[in-house]
């Protein structure tokens, strides 16, 4: 049996009757629910699909962007915390020098 049915296909669907058989009206008006149901699901299942390729898409441009505002942060740090050792080595060791 198809596992990937259209809601026109549910809707299409034709069941045997016998002298026993299920009240067809009832079958009917389950299958327009399952129908809904049905619809609702593949409507938030493309939605979803449409979201993960706009978050792909746009992860990996800022992905790298991030790495490289990261790297600058650290350059930065890393010059100021130089800076500030030069400047202490000055006020250290321009002191002995004087002496």
């Amino acid at each position: 049996m198809k596992t990937n049915l259209t809601s026109q296909e549910i809707l299409d669907k034709e069941f045997k009757t016998t002298i026993r058989g299920y009240n067809q009206d009832e079958v009917d008006e389950f299958l327009d629910l399952v129908i809904q149901d049905y619809e609702a699901f593949q409507k938030e299942i493309e939605s979803l699909k449409e979201e993960n390729r706009r978050l792909k898409t746009t992860s990996k441009p800022n992905g790298s962007t991030t790495a490289t505002n990261q790297t600058r942060q650290r350059g930065q740090i890393n010059y100021d915390v130089l800076q500030r050792l030069s400047n202490l080595e000055k006020a250290v060791f321009g002191k002995k020098y004087t002496e």
